[in-house]
């Protein structure tokens, strides 16, 4: 799109725009995680993380223990240091968490998590793979039980042993010989006996060794087991088990399990908040550079094109209405302004959302992604429908708007002529046509926009439904908790406002592209008239003009309008054209300035060709005076020292003064500081055209074009006019295009024209004699007494 390219001059500012974007968006991102662990974690989990505990009885870990492997033992005896605690005025042994380098809570709870739920499950009595579990249970309490068996037994024997050894030490003492026998028979029965009871202690030893050594097998066996039975659920299953049994861990142990989880909610509290004042400050400081680059590129472009019009000739002006030039440097230029705000807040934020909230989706492993898919697809449909429908109304409208302001602008300017002629009625039927157009297109595109609106808030309402729906069914199932479903659901809505803003920005793009393409045909439209590439204005300029077999046609005419024209106005002489109208007059000295370029042959000044010279230079000798006198808002000396802002006091009163201007200023109490309003209409035409000579006459030029400039004068004023000019303006080279004789009677030279040609040039007194068609035009206007002829019989 056109309207792309100017921002590649503020790269820069995208680049930080980008930044803030990422930042703003990562925060945005991050709420849903947040607030579902609120419900998920400090409401549903007590607070817990992870079922790490930061303490736990000696005996809760050996029952744990009983379900891990050799080497989660080990690593459960690294990062945990027995001490002893008094609970309920008792000592109780109690491991404290001692994490070890590279280790993490996270790390630890993977290897509680299996062990904690198979204890649960084993005192359960419905609970599945309860059999499994409960076999190992049960085959740790036969070891246990046949371990104190052996233990007694052992105790037995050795106290037999005892009662062997003193009945043997009794017979070995005893003086009777039948007393011996008994004492000695008694030592060999207990002696046996001891025997006896040590043989089943080693048995029941044999046996508890043989059972450990099988029991590895039995608790992968059984880890296995119940693993497959929990299938998708595994690790919810196991992390939600393994916290419920740290929590109860912990109310034993008589720690405050509502301040954990008040903690937790409100350290994730203040966690949200932070992340909204970031996304905030970040949203904040991107409009703010969003308006900046915005208002530097309308600042650009209005006085690129404003420096560009200027360079226009009246060809280029003729290809461009005013109507149209000034609805490209405001209206259009507002809508690009528009555009790139759009563009840096929107544009460049929806793919960063969307593509986030997707990667987001994939992390929650819900299974509802297909939804996301959905709601896309029903999205871009939706965009890509109204973008059909409404893009040529985009490249009408602008059109539109330039139709209304131009009809604007000739009703108020013409409002005299309408009042006169009584065509109010006409002109607002005029009027009313151009502004039912705009109105129907505008219609148009704002009922698209709000036809959208509604729709798609249907669409996210339906695609809420349908998460609930089907997550509801995985939470019925158990494969889903509340918190995911609810962050799913924040998520997929971030998504669908992601392709929402892209839709709302293709509603405003279209048209910022299309005013992008009118302002670029005015920069890029090169003027015909242009400065030399080596100039030659270092000539001691005299203001001899000369036409050279001069011709010219207009860029789209069939044929020429001047033909071959050739004459010389010189420094202190004036000289005079005149003809019928559409004869070639204001043609000819619109040449001189450049205003058009001839087609064949040249003009020069002192020998030097016009388009030789930069145009500056040649505008800056030229006192120039149009048909239709041109004053600016301001006052009157501003006006007059339009040409030259050094101009003195004296120079301008001086120019006043020779203008026949001085007279009706002075009539004002506020004299040369009388308010002038747009376009002068607060004068008459008579006072305009006097301080537009006035103008022309204050910046001392070597040459003065006045083109009919004397229409709106009375004959007095012409005639003080004429004669301020022949006495004070000696020097100059004078051109004037006249429709009144008596205006230029007196002229050095008068140059008749007809149909583009010079069909006579000389005095008056010389065309009275030699050229018919100055003779009509003559009697036309003065009488046989005024010419110095005979009244005819």
């Amino acid at each position: 799109m056109k309207i792309f390219k100017y921002l590649g001059e503020y790269w820069y500012a995208v680049i930080a725009v980008l930044v803030l974007l990422v930042v703003q968006a990562r925060s945005d991102l991050s709420l849903p995680s947040l607030t579902s662990n609120i419900v998920d974690v400090g409401i549903q989990q007590g607070g817990l993380e992870y079922s790490t505990p930061e303490k736990i009885r000696k005996t809760t870990l050996q029952g744990i223990k009983m379900f891990m492997t050799e080497d989660e033992k080990q690593t459960i005896e690294d990062n945990y240091k027995l001490t002893t605690e008094t609970i309920d005025g008792k000592e109780v042994e109690v491991y404290k968490l001692n994490l070890q380098k590279n280790m993490t809570e996270e790390k630890l709870a993977d290897i509680f998590n299996l062990p904690m739920l198979m204890l649960a499950s084993s005192q359960a009595k419905d609970s599945s793979g309860a059999s499994d579990t409960k076999k190992v249970l049960d085959a740790y309490t036969a070891i246990s039980e046949d371990a104190e068996k052996a233990r007694k037994l052992g105790a037995e024997a050795a106290s037999l042993g005892e009662q062997a050894k003193a009945a043997g030490e009794a017979a070995a003492a005893a003086a009777d010989m039948a007393e011996a026998a008994e004492k000695g028979a008694e030592a060999e029965s207990l002696a046996a006996e001891a025997q006896a009871k040590a043989a089943q202690a080693q048995e029941l030893a044999d046996s508890i060794k043989e059972a450990t050594a099988a029991m590895p097998t039995k608790v992968e066996a059984a880890r296995k087991a119940i693993k497959e039975s929990l299938g998708d659920l595994g690790d919810n299953s196991m992390r939600t088990v393994g916290i419920q049994l740290t929590l109860a861990e912990y109310k034993a142990l008589d720690m405050d399990i509502q301040q954990i989880q008040t903690d937790y909610i409100m350290k994730t509290g203040y966690q949200m908040i932070l992340l909204t004042l970031i996304s905030a400050v970040a949203a904040i400081i991107v409009g703010l550079i969003a308006s900046l680059v915005a208002a530097a590129v309308g600042r650009n472009l209005r006085v690129g094109q404003y420096e560009r019009t200027l360079q226009f000739s009246n060809t280029e002006m003729e290809k461009f209405s005013p109507a149209s030039l000034i609805t490209r440097n405001t209206n259009d230029i507002q809508q690009m302004q528009m555009g790139i705000v759009m563009i840096m807040r929107m544009v460049l934020y929806a793919p960063i959302l969307g593509i986030g909230g997707i990667y987001k989706v994939y992390k929650t492993g819900t299974g509802m992604g297909w939804i996301v898919g959905v709601a896309v697809v029903a999205v871009l449909v939706l965009v890509l429908t109204l973008l059909l429908f409404t893009m040529p109304k985009f490249k009408a409208l602008q059109n539109l708007v330039d139709r209304v302001n131009l009809v604007s602008r000739e009703i108020i300017t013409g409002l005299p002529v309408i009042r006169a002629f009584s065509r109010e009625k006409y002109e607002e039927a005029r009027f009313d046509v151009a502004n039912t157009n705009l109105m129907k297109t505008q219609l148009f595109v704002n009922r698209s926009m709000s036809i959208m609106m509604p729709v798609m808030m249907l669409m996210m309402n339906g695609i809420s439904i349908l998460i609930v729906w089907v997550g509801g069914h995985g939470m019925n199932n158990g494969q889903l908790q509340v918190g995911d479903m609810m962050a799913f659901i924040t998520y997929t809505m971030q998504i669908i406002m992601a392709f929402m803003m892209l839709s709302m920005v293709s509603i405003i793009l279209p048209r910022a592209n299309v005013a992008a393409g009118r302002v670029e045909e005015v920069l890029e439209t090169v003027p015909t008239i242009k400065d030399p590439e080596k100039p030659k204005d270092d000539h001691d300029f005299k203001g001899e003009v000369k036409f050279e077999g001069v011709q010219f046609r207009y860029g789209d005419a069939d044929e020429d309008v001047l033909h071959h024209i050739n004459f010389t106005a010189k420094p202190g002489q004036t000289t005079a054209l005149i003809g019928s109208t559409g004869s070639g007059k204001s043609t000819i000295v619109n040449l001189i300035p450049r205003l058009f370029d001839v087609t064949g042959g040249r003009i020069t000044i002192d020998g030097v060709d016009v388009r030789d010279m930069t145009l500056h230079k040649l505008h800056e000798i030229m006192g120039f005076v149009p048909q239709k006198g041109v004053l600016f808002s301001g006052d009157i000396a501003s006006n007059i020292k339009f040409g030259d802002a050094d101009i003195s006091d004296e120079q301008m009163r001086k120019a006043a003064k020779t203008a026949q201007a001085e007279e009706f200023i002075d009539s004002n109490e506020k004299g040369y500081s009388r308010e002038i309003s747009q376009g002068g209409t607060n004068v008459s035409g008579g006072q305009k055209q006097r301080l537009s000579i006035a103008r022309a006459l204050a910046k001392n030029p070597k040459i003065l074009i006045f083109d009919d400039s004397f229409s709106a004068l009375d004959n007095k004023t012409d005639v003080a006019l004429r004669k301020a000019l022949s006495e004070n303006i000696k020097e100059a080279t004078q051109i004037i295009v006249a429709q009144k004789i008596s205006t230029i009677i007196h002229a050095d030279n008068i140059i008749v024209l007809n149909e583009g040609r010079i069909v006579d040039q000389g005095t008056h007194e010389e065309l009275m004699q030699s050229s018919e068609v100055y003779q009509e035009i003559a009697q036309s206007q003065l009488s046989n007494a005024e010419l110095g002829l005979e009244e005819a019989d």
